[in-house]
């Protein structure tokens, strides 16, 4: 991993409903602040910007 810092959404909530990111040497992989230790989602670096794009222009 390159990063293994995870960075917590800006947009999280009080409640602790929010996900965390980090960079990978693939791209970036995410997981849930609620379920750390279930899992994490590994993205390909062009499906991470892509989910990135997507959500900047909602």
């Amino acid at each position: 991993m390159m990063n293994e810092h995870w960075k917590k959404s800006t947009y999280s909530t009080a409640n602790g409903s929010c996900v965390e990111a980090r960079a990978t040497a693939q791209g970036a992989a995410v997981r849930d602040t609620q379920h750390r230790h279930l899992a994490e989602l590994s993205l390909p670096s062009t499906e991470w910007s892509a989910l990135l794009h997507a959500l900047r222009t909602r």
